[in-house]
């Protein structure tokens, strides 16, 4: 499997963002309701949890089924799947089929990490449920557990490139969640399920 195209097509399968596409097929223009994000969150606010659900799965395959190819065909050391895994949270975040504005990039970069390590993503996961349960935070337990994805990497004595690939993808999370982290700073976040 020639790099490049899988490189592509990390960026192009990143670049459909499935949450636009079926809050669009509910009637809904997820743009303009709530924080006006395309991800899961934000759907779950418009449609409710059953479809929020679905959004996060489908966004996080986009992530993971392109990097698992790589890891398979290229291994964990290779820049290939350092690429991929970049081009397919680039995709999300700078989508070429909806004019380069898209999401936030959480849930496909889980599908990066889910990709790379089962056991890495699913201690970040239980990091994201841990924060998330004591403060009630979604931007914060994704920042948190992307935060410790890259700790954990290092922990676990992954290759190099594959823990630069989760420091840029995490500092790609958190430029995406500026606003959030002024929110959170000032006090003025809604917690989920608040407005």
């Amino acid at each position: 499997m020639d790099s490049l195209l899988l490189v592509l097509f990390a960026y192009l399968l990143g670049s459909v963002l499935f949450g636009e596409h079926i809050a669009r097929a509910k009637g809904i223009d997820i743009r303009s309701v709530g924080s006006g994000n395309v991800g899961a969150t934000n759907v779950g606010r418009a449609l409710g949890k059953k479809y929020a659900l679905i959004v996060f799965f489908l966004d996080m395959l986009k992530g993971f089924f392109p990097t698992l190819l790589a890891r398979l065909y290229f291994g964990l050391e290779s820049w290939t799947l350092f690429m991929v895994g970049i081009a397919s949270v680039l995709g999300h975040v700078f989508p070429v089929f909806h004019n380069f504005k898209g999401g936030k990039a959480v849930a496909t970069a889980f599908g990066v990490l889910l990709g790379v390590s089962f056991k890495v993503a699913l201690l970040s996961l239980i990091i994201w449920f841990l924060v998330f349960k004591l403060k009630g935070y979604v931007s914060l337990a994704s920042l948190v557990s992307s935060a410790s994805a890259v700790l954990l990497l290092i922990l676990f004595d992954f290759p190099f490139k594959v823990v630069l690939m989760s420091l840029l993808i995490t500092s790609i999370i958190f430029y995406r969640h500026k606003d959030n982290i002024h929110r959170l700073m000032n006090g003025t976040e809604h917690a989920f399920g608040k407005q």
